[in-house]
């Protein structure tokens, strides 16, 4: 599974950053100043834990998360 696989959450932290996250992963998440540097850091930490999992010789989480409400 590949980055483009997974739903990811996007908000802002007062006062003064973003956080992007993608829940089916644990930890795997983000906070910066702007949305673009949110998005960007997280997909470099998404490419860091999937380096993980294939060195584990693990997959990596199947993503359930469900949007209710946007």
């Amino acid at each position: 599974m590949g980055f483009d696989d997974y739903k990811v959450v996007l908000y802002r932290n007062q006062p003064q950053g973003w956080v992007a996250e993608i829940p089916a992963i644990p930890g795997c998440h983000a906070l910066m100043s702007t949305r673009e540097e949110a998005l960007a850091e997280l997909a470099a930490v998404f490419q860091l834990i999937s380096e993980e999992y294939k060195e584990r010789n693990q997959a990596l989480p199947v993503d359930t998360t469900e949007i209710v409400h946007a």
